[in-house]
């Protein structure tokens, strides 16, 4: 496959670029996930998993605390997972600055629609995808009270899952597959859930670690 591009030597950069981009074509069209480059790129920045469970009036908000830098292990007890007030809990992963900006707005919001997540969301939502400074934001939140639980992202998507039952972040696909396994499980609670959840994820995804943060709801008998 590599035959069929050209590699020169001693060309201008726009030569290189022109030609790379030829064996990205080839490789794309003959059904390669790989892309070729001559220019090396930046470390990949894996941040924390995050997963929120939902079962019998109680909301377990978690996340480890793992932030890795290439094969770099940056920050072993990172919180991504924090109590907005007394009845809502938000979690994130990506870039930390980009979060924390997005969740100062996302208080600005409940407070110009108090008691309304839901509204306050799509509100954040809507700025998120058109803002010019906004919509280069690099993180998700998940968001949620004792009634919804969301999901948030640059593209304007507010998603509330069906299950109650939210994964994102490095290991999100492995806390939200065995979350999924054990909530039917008696004798756990939502709590319990997530742990064993965790553990799985951590078991399993090399950016993830077993350093939790975790923050509940309850409903007040």
């Amino acid at each position: 496959m590599l035959s069929s591009c050209s590699f020169v030597r001693g060309g201008s950069l726009s030569s290189m670029r022109h030609l790379t981009s030829r064996c990205e074509n080839v490789a794309r069209n003959a059904g390669h996930a790989h892309r070729f480059s001559f220019y090396s790129s930046q470390p990949t920045m894996h941040g924390t998993t995050i997963l929120c469970v939902k079962k019998e009036g109680k909301v377990c908000l978690i996340g480890d605390g793992q932030v890795s830098l290439g094969h770099t292990v940056v920050k072993p007890n990172a919180k991504k997972v924090r109590r907005i007030n007394d009845t809502i809990l938000a979690g994130f992963a990506g870039s930390t600055a980009d979060a924390f900006t997005l969740m100062e707005r996302l208080e600005s919001k409940l407070e110009e629609h108090p008691g309304q997540l839901t509204r306050a969301c799509v509100e954040l939502a809507k700025n998120w995808r058109m803002d010019k400074y906004l919509r280069h934001l690099e993180a998700i939140l998940i968001v949620s009270d004792l009634e919804q639980s969301y999901t948030l992202t640059g593209n304007g998507d507010v998603v509330e899952p069906h299950d109650g039952i939210i994964g994102t972040g490095s290991g999100g696909h492995y806390a939200l597959a065995a979350a999924r396994a054990l909530i039917d499980q008696p004798g756990l609670d939502a709590e319990a859930v997530g742990r064993k959840a965790m553990n799985i994820a951590a078991d399993i995804c090399v950016y993830t670690n077993h350093n939790f943060v975790v923050e509940i709801l309850e409903k007040k008998e």
